[in-house]
């Protein structure tokens, strides 16, 4: 309720706040998989009414076919896509190339480790050039070092292709380290507590005193209570 946000081209925002505030409800409202609400979600000057290849998701789980190999996984993406058949050809495999898994072409989703199927699929929602990149914890069920590798990897993949990203993330850390703004919620009901903006260079120090110092405020508009904990403890 009362949720207004405009993600500006190229732009990489994430989102998050406590369980139940309805972040990943504000992803399946702006992909156009739920109609149920009030007011408007636009994408440039058009409404959005359901969704469209504008719009690229990726998913905690990597939902790949497991009879598709992933080169026909990535392939789907763009199967209604009016190309030529030989560029949808060429946008494939510059995706796979670009998330480093060149060679595994042929490979089936259950021949890949948990992290080289989530590069697949962040592939496969950018293979058909969305406008916006839509993040629903996608290295929440990998691990810790995994999921580290792979926000570096994430990082490296929107400065190629400078594609708007909306990441949801329980990861307050990853929010930083990834985001220009960070977009806090907070629940009953679910609307906008703060707007972090995130000016650090990249690559970003997570042990500076500045991306500290994000972190608290972040911390802060999440759960006021908790920063003063934080606060005592480190005290």
């Amino acid at each position: 309720r009362g949720i207004d946000l405009t993600v500006e081209p190229g732009e990489f925002v994430s989102i998050v706040g406590p369980s139940g505030c309805g972040k990943s409800t504000l992803l399946r409202l702006i992909v156009g998989l739920d109609q149920d609400y009030q007011g408007e979600i636009t994408l440039g000057s058009r409404r959005i009414s359901g969704p469209g290849p504008e719009r690229g998701i990726v998913f905690q789980d990597h939902r790949l076919l497991p009879w598709l190999t992933l080169e026909e996984n990535i392939a789907l993406a763009v199967e209604n896509v009016s190309w030529p058949a030989a560029r949808k050809r060429d946008a494939v495999r510059e995706h796979i190339e670009l998330v480093g898994l060149t060679g595994y072409e042929q490979a089936f989703p259950h021949q890949l480790s948990g992290g080289m199927a989530q590069r697949a699929a962040i592939a496969r929602g950018l293979v058909a050039r969305p406008e916006v990149l839509l993040l629903d914890e996608p290295l929440g069920a990998l691990d810790a070092l995994t999921r580290t590798r792979l926000q570096d990897e994430l990082l490296h993949i929107w400065q190629h292709e400078r594609t708007s990203m909306i990441l949801v993330t329980h990861d307050i850390e990853e929010a930083l380290y990834l985001s220009h703004r960070v977009v806090v919620l907070q629940s009953h009901p679910g609307q906008i507590a703060r707007v972090v903006e995130v000016t650090l260079p990249l690559p970003r120090d997570r042990a500076s005193y500045a991306f500290t110092d994000l972190r608290r405020e972040v911390l802060a508009a999440m759960t006021p209570d908790a920063v003063r904990h934080e606060a005592a403890v480190a005290g």
